[in-house]
């Protein structure tokens, strides 16, 4: 297995991806700090909430018009513009909180930090495609172990953002995410030589490639169903293990959740699939849909965790599929906003999948609420079973010959 991995790991690769890695962190700190420092300051989770879902909604807007200013001008002259501009909105929005500024102010500083964060991990992706274009039967492995990194980051954030707030200082965790923010996308941005080509336009009249809508609308679609899931889950899993009097373990259990997806990416990553990334999409939105199904049955929380931990195994595996395909279908000129598309879909799946699940939860309890994350199981099958996949639209795939990568075999299984 770690034979796999070696392939594609150099000084170089592993610079980039081990510093994204810490660059993303913020994504998985910023909202649950802001909410335990917003409590604190203020004594109101509702104000709290309010504060961090304007960042997250500010984040989906700017998500993609930020993607295609990086595909334009390239990451080193962006990334480093955009994490500076977050660092001074989230550092604001902390002032605001502390100093007793008006609400307004930590609204506003709230929305330039969510519409300025970058989404490191789009562009780390982006440099993987750009560095392994003349070996793409490696993206599989590549994206496996990013979608690996993801889950490490949604493990190891929050806990560290809750124990530096609840042991520190309220504004400790997101003190430590501003930092690492900061010097992680800045010592990603400044790593020109794995960087992918700017594609500015020639002139203003000069087309760009057209964006292949027939996979990337599903895929969207797929990212936002993904988001409904997660967000139902975190929400609907603190609530089952509070009915069951052990409110202080769900960060645990949602811990093994993540586990779960992180075993499952990383055995994915070390097999040479025979079937296309439209082909493993679909299967693994068969496998969402059967993992999410038991948890509304579960009795108590001993039998939780197994379910958990199974439940758990098909998230990497679709997210590979689905990040993989896009990188197959977008054009070279517009990858990142292409990928920016799927991001923002899972942004946007994450409010209206915890408001929901925590609606059920008042009317009905718990279990019956994760019926929430069935149905988040259900649309992602949707939006697989929906996508038709073209050649790329800017040149000749060029991994079309590779049964991994191939787009012919996605066309045939179509047919």
């Amino acid at each position: 297995m770690l034979q796999t991995y070696r392939q594609i790991f150099t000084p170089a690769t592993a610079r980039f991806s081990l510093v994204g890695l810490v660059a993303r962190l913020p994504i998985s700190m910023v909202g649950l700090g802001m909410v335990l420092l917003a409590e604190h300051e203020t004594g109101s989770y509702g104000f709290a909430g309010s504060v961090s879902a304007v960042a997250v909604i500010a984040n989906a807007v700017f998500a993609i018009p930020q993607g295609r200013l990086i595909d334009r001008l390239g990451q080193g002259r962006v990334l480093p513009v955009v994490i500076t501009l977050w660092g001074v909105g989230l550092a604001l929005a902390m002032g605001s909180l502390s100093w007793d500024w008006p609400t307004w102010s930590t609204y506003a500083f709230a929305m330039l930090a969510g519409a300025s964060l970058p989404s490191v991990g789009t562009c780390v992706r982006a440099r993987w495609s750009h560095t392994l274009a003349d070996r793409p039967a490696l993206l599989h492995t590549a994206f496996s172990f990013e979608a690996v990194g993801d889950e490490a980051v949604f493990i190891a954030g929050p806990v560290a953002v809750t124990l530096l707030a609840t042991s520190v200082h309220p504004a400790a965790g997101l003190g430590t995410a501003l930092v690492v923010g900061l010097a992680g996308t800045w010592a990603f941005a400044l790593q020109r030589a794995t960087e992918p080509p700017a594609h500015p336009r020639a002139d203003r009249t000069s087309a760009r490639p057209p964006m292949p809508w027939g996979a990337i609308a599903p895929l969207t679609l797929v990212g936002a169903a993904l988001g409904i899931v997660f967000g139902g889950a975190e929400v609907v899993t603190v609530a089952f293990a509070d009915e069951q009097g052990h409110q202080s373990l769900s960060g645990i259990y949602l811990a093994v959740w993540a586990l779960g997806s992180l075993l499952a990416g990383v055995v994915s990553g070390a097999i040479t699939w025979r079937r296309g990334p439209l082909a493993r999409l679909r299967i693994g939105a068969i496998g969402m849909v059967v993992a999410t199904l038991p948890l509304a049955f579960v009795p108590n929380l001993v039998v939780m965790a197994p379910v958990l931990l199974l439940s758990g195994l098909a998230i990497s595996p679709t997210l590979i599929a689905t990040m993989s395909l896009a990188e197959q279908v977008l054009p070279h000129a517009r990858l990142t906003e292409g990928m920016a598309f799927i991001q923002t879909g899972l942004a946007v799946g994450l409010a209206p999948g915890a408001a929901v699940a925590g609606v059920v939860i008042d009317e009905a309890g718990a279990s019956p609420a994760y019926l929430v994350c069935l149905v988040g199981g259900v649309l992602v099958l949707v939006g697989a079973l929906l996508i038709r996949v073209g050649p790329r639209p800017d040149s000749v795939p060029p991994h079309e010959h590779n049964p991994e990568q191939t787009d012919r075999a996605d066309r045939a299984e179509l047919a």
